[in-house]
């Protein structure tokens, strides 16, 4: 784009985005910088010191000029030279600390910041992770926070040495020739205005730069994780995900080229400014010199300070622009930090002790609340929102909802999509209850509830009839073992993700969990046993296989109870029937709900509950259900009695 295009680009976006650093910013931003006060004193120490011995140079110069050599003076002339050498010696010198100190509160800052964003994510409930990308956590841990740094330990540090430079600068110039000085601030104003401007606009591109780094990084992450990676070429979508890919690439190379033009109309304008400056101050000078007014050392010096002074004050003119353009970094941190924790701990939470295991639902209901399906969600649009679901929120009718999606826009209209709707059932201690129901019926919303992955938006769910939300997270967790429809295992040994479940188990009892998952054989019969690596997501596990290392997990953890969520789907007969046996030995004297689609697991239950539409429509044993010719009939006759040879 030509000069002229892009001046107009400039001009119509000088409005946009308008940079606010408010005092409630600043003060946060101290609050990640406070505890490490003593060496921001020390590096502002060490800036007054480098911008003070800076303008001892031109001095040298003019003593130089005016006085050594004319009078052929040697050992002043052999101390100036000194002098000369000394300077930048003692500069490097006092460099080298201010850089160390830099360094250590801005790598402070960074381990701060993404301490405290790694801290955030972890208690954010599992509505949060559904409605967000893992390249966008990424790029919030990573480009975001080594932006925040650079606005501290860069910017914060430049604006303060500009300053002082330019206060130290002008007193020397005013007390050598004040009409000069003068003459060389009066063209400022001209470039004030339009350095301002450019400065808005990069403070907008910026933004524009992270965000768009942002999805790149979600679109690399969704296709070069296995998982993400086995489905495009299954489907033979390369040529698809590479032109997204390519797409996202080409607006970061856009808003890249944008940012370095628009920039170099800023540093042309700064060296158009020093040299129009400098030439002006240099012909008046210059007469100044012809007519006996002025010393040849003087204006040397003079022209020293002024190229000195005018780098300083254009940053200076536009230094909010500027600061607030790398503030975007804090901002977007802090936005994240401000999404509020769905699942949280009361203000003094009961330890919930070793768990008798008797649980019940109370007239339990749950809402997914959320933003329209048709339009994006991510950590922007959550940022910007607040969880719904709540029954308060719920009832006050403000705000718009619609099922799958985790936040609600304040003011829209209330529709809430029930996925549990009045839930009341008991679980007795030893019990085993097979949950059954047409797919999307709410089976596993009512499993995540029982460890606290989602709140009810009203009625309780109790534990020994302690309601789980007065109940500590940590406590919960311990008495309660789950394996997810999903198995997740980390690139890791077999070991490790087996320790996971109980860091301090011994061999024996890690050996003897998978035995009981039926997989201690399998793991031996590898070179290097338990040692071996699970590579990425356990891929290099059968599905079977990882499905049983969730299990011996879970039995390692030795909870009082289990939650199943479809545990057994993906392993053949003979391996079901083995862990089924081994489960039926684990689940004694421990309450156990299991999201049942086989017979055997069916038949094997205490009482079975039957979902519908989110509602629970039929209860009781096998027996009766049967007899009730209801919904549990039509499954059974279409679902479960298909090749009953299969099951035992």
């Amino acid at each position: 784009m030509h000069g002229g295009g892009w001046w107009a680009y400039i001009s119509h976006n000088e409005e946009v985005d308008q940079p606010k650093i408010t005092r409630e910013l600043l003060w946060r931003v101290w609050d990640f910088a406070e505890p490490y006060r003593l060496r921001v004193a020390g590096l502002l120490a060490t800036i007054l010191l480098i911008s003070s011995i800076s303008l001892i140079s031109p001095l040298l110069y003019r003593d130089l000029i005016d006085n050594a050599i004319p009078n052929r003076d040697f050992t002043r002339l052999n101390w100036l030279a000194l002098g000369m050498i000394a300077i930048p010696i003692l500069n490097g010198m006092i460099g080298v600390w201010q850089r160390q100190l830099n360094a250590t509160i801005g790598e402070g800052v960074i381990y701060d910041l993404r301490r405290a964003l790694y801290a955030h994510m972890q208690r954010m409930s599992l509505r949060f992770f559904t409605q967000t990308r893992t390249g966008e956590l990424m790029s919030r841990l990573n480009n975001d926070v080594v932006g925040a740094q650079r606005a501290i330990s860069n910017t914060l540090v430049t604006i303060i040495s500009n300053f002082v430079s330019v206060i130290v600068t002008l007193g020397i110039m005013l007390a050598l020739e004040w009409r000069l000085t003068l003459l060389g601030l009066a063209i400022l104003p001209l470039f004030i205005l339009p350095a301002r401007r450019i400065g808005r606009v990069l403070r907008d591109l910026s933004r524009q730069s992270m965000e768009h780094n942002a999805e790149m990084n979600a679109t690399m992450n969704e296709t070069l994780n296995v998982s993400g990676a086995l489905l495009v070429k299954l489907f033979g979508r390369e040529r698809r995900e590479y032109n997204r890919f390519s797409q996202d690439s080409a607006e970061v190379r856009d808003i890249g080229v944008r940012s370095a033009v628009v920039g170099h109309w800023f540093f042309m304008l700064l060296g158009v400014v020093s040299a129009v400056g400098s030439a002006v101050v240099f012909w008046v000078g210059g007469h100044l010199v012809l007519r006996g007014e002025f010393t040849i050392g003087t204006i040397v010096a003079f022209g020293t300070y002024l190229t000195q002074l005018y780098g300083p004050l254009m940053n200076l003119t536009n230094a909010q622009v500027q600061f607030a353009q790398n503030m975007v970094s804090f901002e977007r941190v802090f936005e994240v930090l401000d999404i509020p924790v769905e699942i949280v701990e009361v203000a003094n939470p009961k330890i919930l002790p070793q768990a008798k295991g008797q649980i019940q639902f109370d007239n339990v209901s749950f809402a997914y609340a959320g933003l329209g399906k048709d339009e994006k969600i991510g950590l922007d649009e959550i940022a910007r929102f607040r969880w719904g679901g709540s029954e308060a929120h719920l009832k006050r009718g403000r705000r718009k909802t619609d099922e799958g999606s985790g936040v609600t826009p304040e003011g829209g209209e209330s529709r809430p999509q029930w996925a549990l709707k009045d839930i009341n059932f008991v679980i007795e201690p030893g019990q085993l209850v097979a949950l059954v129901g047409p797919s999307g019926a709410g089976k596993s919303t009512v499993t995540y509830m029982i460890p606290r992955l989602y709140d009810p938006t009203h009625g309780r769910v109790l534990i020994d009839g302690q309601d789980i939300r007065e109940a500590t997270l940590g406590s919960l967790a311990d008495n309660i073992g789950m394996v997810t429809q999903e198995t997740y295992l980390f690139y890791d040994t077999i070991r490790a993700n087996l320790l996971y479940a109980r860091p301090d188990a011994t061999e024996a009892e890690m050996i003897a969990a998978a035995r009981a998952a039926n997989i201690h054989d399998f793991i031996v019969s590898l070179p290097d046993g338990y040692d071996t690596l699970v590579g990425e997501r356990g891929y290099r596990l059968s599905g079977g296989e990882r499905q049983r290392m969730a299990i011996a997990r879970v039995i390692l953890r030795d909870p009082r109870i289990l939650v199943l969520d479809e545990a057994t789907s993906s392993l053949d007969s003979l391996s079901e029937e083995l862990i089924q046996q081994a489960l039926l030995q684990v689940m004694k004297g421990r309450s156990s709900l299991v999201i049942a689609h086989r017979l055997s697991t069916i038949l094997a239950a205490d009482e079975i509950l039957v979902l519908e539409e989110g509602r629970l429509v039929e209860q009781g044993p096998h027996e009766k259900l049967l007899t009730q010719g209801g919904l549990y009939t039509t499954l059974y006759e279409t679902q479960f009695k298909i090749t009953p040879e299969l099951d035992f």
